[in-house]
This record gives structure tokens, sequence and C-alpha cells, in this order.
């Protein structure tokens, strides 16, 4: 029988985020609506996290010392994971000294470095991969290249929302793409990349995939539009093949159960026909998954709080056809938003503002969710709202 007590008290159930973004806040709010105590962690002050959980911490989560002394002053009774920049041998110790990692300490390593999760993927569970080499030096990668053919796909072993990643098309391009990849790696200039042959899909899904006490279980499949490696727009359901759709879910299932532990995995495939290839697996909520804020009885943030709690999910419910919009800053200041209310008469939509301290460069800073009779109609509203929303920053 699960028994959860109550915040601020001695029978409080301590979950211990680290990571506080506008996913984690999410996950925040719906743990906080199972009575659970929450502190919020990340490398800078007023994350969005931190606005609704119980107490935080600000800290370098790739710092092993001084995340290994909050995990003993907190004695969570769950660690989450809500990035991947976290020393992740801090992890493992910690689980194996008898604690709960969200959802295991191995499936945080292995998907935090690409080298891990797609050694996993292609050679373990004999998954359909796009053809891939590791490199560490430039003239490795432009061997690579050769073999794998132009144009291809180059990215860190370790980064995330596309940082480091580009397109090459021409062996002349790869100094410069092997260059961005240094810079946009989570350790600066740590060297190793991934060279992937360039896959002519005609989209892409999420497959949100959640592990609970009751099951493995499949929401409807998320199509998006990435830029950069980075999400711009989600809709769900996505279009699909029966049979494609069936080869997704086992791909999916697969890699979920082989990971382990309780939670909700963003699982990414490209899709040509009826064929799917794995891309890569998150072990936590997907940016992607934003818009089943609109779509689904229970969002990917009310599954993941239910998975780690040892909660049933029961059945996942599609409620109508949604999409969803990412809005970003650009330039660097404190974001003020103007137009609210002009994106609010716009009927059947929300819109989210994630209240991040500050913008530097090119940042997610709110999302837009639309409902419609059909995903034509939903990502249309969508993208009509986000366009009222003008972001000043001061």
């Amino acid at each position: 029988m699960i028994q959860i007590g109550t915040p601020l008290s001695p029978s409080a159930t301590k979950v211990l985020l680290l990571g506080s973004g506008e996913l984690g806040k999410e996950v925040a709010i719906e743990l906080q609506r199972f009575g659970c105590e929450v502190i919020a962690c990340d490398r800078y002050a007023n994350a969005p996290a931190m606005h609704v959980a119980h107490r935080s911490h600000v800290f370098s989560m790739t710092d092993a010392k001084a995340l290994r002394n909050i995990l003993d002053l907190e004695q969570p009774h769950l660690v989450v994971p809500e990035i991947e920049a976290i020393a992740t041998d801090v992890l493992a110790a910690w689980e194996k000294e008898g604690h709960t990692v969200i959802p295991t300490a191995r499936a945080t390593q292995l998907t935090m470095n690409r080298e891990g999760i797609r050694s996993l993927a292609a050679h373990t569970l004999k998954l359909p991969c796009s053809p891939f080499e590791f490199v560490s030096k430039l003239e490795d990668a432009l061997a690579a290249a050769t073999r794998l053919g132009y144009p291809n796909v180059i990215k860190p072993l370790m980064s995330s929302s596309g940082k480091g990643q580009s397109t090459v098309r021409s062996a002349e391009q790869m100094p410069d793409a092997w260059n961005m990849a240094q810079a946009g790696a989570r350790s600066a200039g740590s060297g190793r990349c991934i060279i992937e042959g360039f896959i002519h899909f005609d989209y892409e899904i999420t497959i949100l995939t959640v592990s609970a006490s009751d099951g493995i279980y499949c929401c409807p499949p998320v199509g998006h539009v990435q830029i950069d490696g980075d999400y711009r727009e989600s809709w769900q359901p996505c279009d699909m093949s029966e049979t494609a759709w069936q080869k997704s879910q086992h791909i999916a299932k697969t890699v979920v159960k082989e990971l382990g532990g309780y939670g909700l995995f963003g699982v990414e495939c490209f899709v040509c026909g009826d064929e799917v290839i794995f891309s890569e697996v998150s072990p936590r909520p997907h940016d992607t998954g934003l818009v089943t804020l609109g779509s689904q009885r229970i969002s990917e943030f009310g599954l993941h709080a239910r998975a780690i709690l040892g909660l049933p999910i029961g059945e996942i419910e599609l409620l109508q056809p949604s999409a969803s919009v990412a809005i970003l800053g650009e330039g660097t200041g404190v974001p003020r938003f103007e137009g609210i209310d002009r994106v609010l008469n716009i009927k059947h939509t929300q819109l989210k503002l994630f209240g991040k301290p500050v913008c530097e460069g090119k940042r997610r800073l709110a999302v837009v969710v639309a409902n419609g009779s059909d995903i034509k109609q939903a990502r249309a509203t969508a993208r009509q709202a986000a366009a009222q929303l003008n972001i000043v920053l001061d």
C-alpha cells in the first residue's frame, strides 16, 4: 500500500528535483497535488520550479561534492533528474546505498551520453537506427563523414536542446561544424562526438512512454518540428499508419523496459512511410509533450508524478486534438510580456509563461497550447495565438 505523508512534517514524502526549468515546474505542481514536499535544485536562482517548490538550492549539479552535500542534507525519498547535466556517478552511489533515483541511476547515465544510449539501442537491443560513428578528432570526423556520406549530422555526445548540433553538407563545412560541436558540448571542448548518416524521414515523433506499477503505456504519438535541434511545435495525435504506430510502440516499450524504473520517458523516432527509426530517449517528461497540457486527461507531468510515486496509471485518455507552439525570447534581459489579452481572446487557447528570470541569446520563455476539431485547426490556432505575444527584454 502506497503512503504519502504531510509536507513540512516528519512524515513528509520528499522529492528532490535536479533541474527546475519549465518542465520541472509542471512536475513540481503535480507532485504537490499528491501532497509531496518538493525541493527544487538548479544552477541558477529563481528557476521556474523554484517558484512553486517548498524550498530550493542553487548549485552546479555537475559538481559531485555539492550534489552529495544536498542529498545528505535533504535525505529525499525520491531523486528526480529533470536535466542531463548531472554528476551521475553520485546518483549511482546514492542508489547503491539503498535510495531511489528516478527512473534509475543507470538510465540517467546511459541517456545523458549519446554513445551509451545509441550503443544500447543499436547493438544490445538491435533496434533500427541511423548509421553512426563516434569520433574524437576532426580528422576522424572527416573520415567518418566520408564513409557515411554527405549530408550528415554531427552532435556532441553530451548536450541538450540542440546545442552543438549541425547538418554537414560537405567536407569543407566539417571544421566549422566540429568547432560548433565542441562549443556546444556540456563540457566545452570535451571532444567526442557522434556523426550520423542523414535520414530522409517523412516526419519525427515523440512516443511519451510511462512505466508504472501497473505496466508500460504509450501516449498517442506526438508529432513535432525542431529547428537547430530544439523543439518549436508539437501536436497530438500525429497521423501515421497503424503499421508504423505498432513499430513505434515496440521500439519505445523495448527501450523503456531495458532502462528500467518508474517514470515517463520521451522516446524520439524518425518515420519513413511504415518504417520507424530510433533516435533518442529522455528518461523524463519531454518538451514536445507540453502539448499534453491540452490534449490528454492526465498530462505527461501528471503521468510522471503518478508513476514515480508508485501509483497506477489505469489508462491514457486523449481528450481532443491539440497543438503547442514554443515562444522564444532573443537577446539579453529580463522578460516582460505584452499581448496576453490578445492571445487569450483566441478561443480554445492556453498560455503558459515559464517565469524564467532572464533571457540570454535564444531562450524558450512561454508556450501556447490550442485545441481544435482536428490537428490542422489546432496547429493554425496555436500559431495564430503565439504570434500575438510580444516579448520585451529590459
